[in-house]
């Protein structure tokens, strides 16, 4: 019996071959220098929370539809990726509080429908 995963969850952005702006989604255009010259960037899958807030209220309705046990609060924030631009996503912390989020080490979990990220695990080992 052979068992295959799933491919890892990427993102692409963008760098300009002219000043090196990474943009995220991917630009046609670069937002710094205004180059046309944007080549695609695969973007790394783990950061660090640069900030975050709570979302204790329902997304709009449509396109949002509620899960049939109701709504539940979650966290939404912005990821600094090692290639300097800032992602904005959902941030689930699992069974850490909300507050673990801050500063936190974060790995890519999913794209779809919006980048969504999660605590990164640690085994409690120090070098």
């Amino acid at each position: 019996m052979s068992t295959t995963q799933a491919p890892a969850p990427t993102l692409t952005g963008s760098r300009c071959s002219e000043c090196s702006n990474v943009a995220y989604p991917a630009a046609v255009g670069c937002q710094r220098c205004g180059a046309a010259a944007m080549v695609d960037l695969p973007l790394s899958a783990g950061g660090r929370v640069w900030g975050w807030t709570v979302q204790r209220f329902p997304p709009k309705s449509p396109p949002y539809v509620a899960p049939a046990e109701g709504f539940t609060p979650f966290a939404v924030g912005y990821v600094e990726l090692p290639e300097g631009v800032k992602v904005q996503g959902i941030l689930d912390p699992g069974p850490e509080a909300f507050s673990a989020l801050t500063g936190a080490q974060v790995r890519l979990v999913s794209t779809s429908p919006v980048p969504r990220f999660a605590l990164e695990v640690t085994t409690g080992v120090r070098s």
